[in-house]
């Protein structure tokens, strides 16, 4: 595909790296001639200096021969125009903007048509929601949530005391007292997808994918489900922030947000009535000593800084509070982050940058382009869902009988019928699929997968 990505902040960046890694040709539009020049040197794309919502930037960008633009500056009015005019110039074009103002997201879903657009994202909204899945379900790392909430990849860091520890694969179902299939293993920043006889250590981070009622008493077995979540520390007053106070007020949870400006204090104020706005640093552990962060059920920590929020995370865990999320906008040193007691981690530029690329994918391949995308594993890892249809090889075949490419997993699949309702299972060798079923891969980061066929070996 032509695709033109306007903007070269967190999310084009995260985007150019992610969809000229799966032979599009990409064309990068930025104001700032240095954002462009490194940004070009460690891909092959084309890059153009100036602003994408004028009509000559765009026409020199190739709008005209363009498949999609995607619209992800800092600015929601540069990125609205930028469709505008882009849609304009060229009707077949499909377009993608980055939304972040709440005051606009009403009234630019109702306007979609007006302002050309196919598609929208809100990265700050949809990391309040991640963040809110992670206060519902405590007890792991991180999840992603598949097939409506019905199947579930965890991750789970094994310490010397886990059950967990020196387990041998094949031993493990008998060891936690439940079905469930490690599909994916860290160690040492090394990636595994682990056979039978692969023994897991202390220290790896295992990613384990069943159904939801599986994956409750695979965390209730193992003894690390926390208690329900009922009081929020916030630290930082983004736009992140605002989200999940709103949706966390619906809940009942008791939230409290630090914030170090005194003029936003006073918007967050107005905005969130029911919130306990906090004039101070978070930083300051005189200030966290005082509000007895130690008492809280969870802390959230998204100063916009990501050195600041590891140190409050840390402080956080030191004083025993039970859940502790640490938002990092850029992940750069993988190593460095995973080393540190920091909780659950989440990216809001690799949350957004993940929706787009399955929407990407989905214009590539409208017939039989999967219903979603969940990246996991730092990045090296995805599980993807496709409806079986009609087209698909292999249905009604046991899974002993058919050969997958390497580094390909069928992780699970759900069953619908008029009689038996809605069934989920972890296959196993005498398993199969049939017409009007979903399946789930986990696949590695290397391969892209676009269809459900690609997956047979030949």
């Amino acid at each position: 595909m032509n695709i033109i990505v306007a903007g070269g902040g967190k999310v084009g960046s995260a985007l150019v790296k992610q969809l000229s890694s799966e032979d599009n040709d990409i064309v990068l539009i930025d104001s700032n001639p240095q954002v462009l020049e490194s940004t070009i040197e460690m891909y092959d794309i084309m890059a153009i200096t100036g602003n994408c919502a004028t009509m000559d930037v765009l026409k020199e960008a190739g709008v005209m021969e363009a498949d999609l633009l995607i619209a992800a500056t800092s600015t929601d009015e540069i990125n609205l125009l930028s469709c505008l005019t882009a849609h304009a110039m060229n009707p077949r074009l499909e377009t993608i903007a980055r939304i972040r103002n709440p005051e606009y997201s009403d009234q630019t879903h109702e306007m979609k048509d007006t302002f050309g657009l196919s598609f929208m994202v809100n990265p700050d909204y949809q990391a309040a929601s991640e963040i809110e899945r992670l206060l519902k379900y405590p007890g792991s790392l991180n999840r992603e949530y598949l097939s409506n909430g019905r199947f579930e990849i965890i991750e789970i860091k094994v310490d010397e005391k886990s059950l967990l520890n020196n387990v041998r694969l094949k031993d493990l179902n008998s060891v936690i007292g439940c079905s469930v299939l490690v599909c994916t293993v860290i160690r040492e920043d090394r990636f595994f997808a682990p056979a039978g006889d692969f023994v897991i250590r202390a220290g790896d981070r295992v990613f384990v994918t069943a159904p939801i009622q599986s994956i409750a008493l695979l965390l209730k077995n193992l003894k690390i489900v926390n208690k329900k979540v009922k009081k929020v520390v916030v630290c930082g007053g983004n736009r992140i922030s605002y989200y999940l106070a709103r949706r966390l007020q619906k809940t009942g949870i008791s939230v409290s947000i630090i914030e170090k400006n005194y003029d936003r204090c006073l918007e967050l104020a107005g905005l969130l009535p029911e919130t306990n706005i906090i004039h101070g640093d978070a930083t300051s552990q005189t200030l966290l000593r005082s509000e007895k962060i130690g008492q809280y059920d969870a802390l959230i920590t998204m100063t916009g800084m990501d050195e600041l929020n590891m140190i409050i995370s840390l402080y956080g865990t030191s004083n025993h509070v039970s859940q502790v999320i640490t938002s990092i906008g850029h992940m750069y040193n993988t190593t460095i982050v995973n080393a540190l007691n920091l909780g659950s981690v989440i990216s809001p530029k690799e949350l957004c940058s993940a929706q787009i690329v399955s929407y990407v994918r989905a214009i590539k391949n409208r017939d039989g382009a999967a219903l979603s995308i969940h990246p996991f594993a730092d990045g090296q890892a995805e599980a993807m869902e496709f409806l079986v249809d009609e087209n698909t090889f292999n249905c009604a075949v046991p899974l002993k009988d058919i050969r997958l490419k390497k580094g390909i997993l069928l992780a699970g699949i759900r069953h619908s019928s008029a009689k038996n309702g809605i069934i989920t299972e972890i296959p196993n060798g005498n398993s199969s699929f049939q017409v009007g079923d979903i399946v789930i891969i986990v696949t590695s980061g290397s391969n892209v997968i676009y269809q459900l066929n690609e997956i047979f070996a030949a």
